[in-house]
């Protein structure tokens, strides 16, 4: 599956998805294989802020975060989970992968305990659950045409405005998702 693996793509939700998990959403896969997929959804806000997580985690804060580092619904699998997309740092976590793009994803509590010390990365998505496939269920999907794939890219990971991420990644491919059609004939 090599040549048809989307790991470290984006996954752009077609007008006509239907799943309200997915719906309109943009999802950074970090992993696709022959076993399944997986990925984080990057534009779901939620109502908690870092700082209530942090809290949660009995994280004492000496820095605020700032606005750069944003929560969103990473998907609907183990919403406990939190996982901490961002860009390499000069410091090594205790449990990071490198992605692509100067891209890190990390799952370890040092990440978080540096942020509230103002010590981690400038920006961070922390991304509660996340988004999986089994075996040919995307290849199913995208066979569906209910998604459209993209290059991924640091910026629009982190930087982009939540509510201007779906546009931007298709606008990324050169289309205006906004006019495609909610229904596709088939004649």
């Amino acid at each position: 599956m090599d040549n048809a693996s989307l790991k470290h793509q984006l996954l752009i939700a077609m007008p006509q998805m239907d799943d309200p998990n997915f719906e309109h959403t943009v999802t950074y896969m970090v992993e696709h294989s022959d076993e399944g997929a997986m990925g984080l959804t990057l534009n779901r806000p939620v109502s908690l802020s870092l700082n209530d997580i942090l809290a949660d985690m009995d994280i004492e804060v000496e820095v605020p975060p700032s606005e750069h580092h944003q929560v969103v619904a990473g998907g609907p699998i183990q919403q406990d989970s939190g996982f901490v997309l961002h860009r390499s740092t000069p410091r090594l976590w205790d449990s990071s992968i490198q992605l692509a793009d100067g891209l890190c994803l990390t799952t370890s509590r040092d990440i978080m305990e540096a942020i509230a010390l103002g010590e981690g990365p400038e920006a961070t998505l922390v991304c509660l659950g996340y988004a999986g496939w089994d075996r040919g269920q995307l290849e199913q999907e995208l066979a569906e045409n209910v998604w459209l794939s993209a290059a991924s890219s640091p910026e629009l990971v982190l930087d982009t405005p939540f509510n201007q991420r779906w546009q931007a990644a298709a606008a990324g491919l050169g289309v205006d998702i906004s006019l495609i059609a909610t229904q596709v004939g088939h004649g």
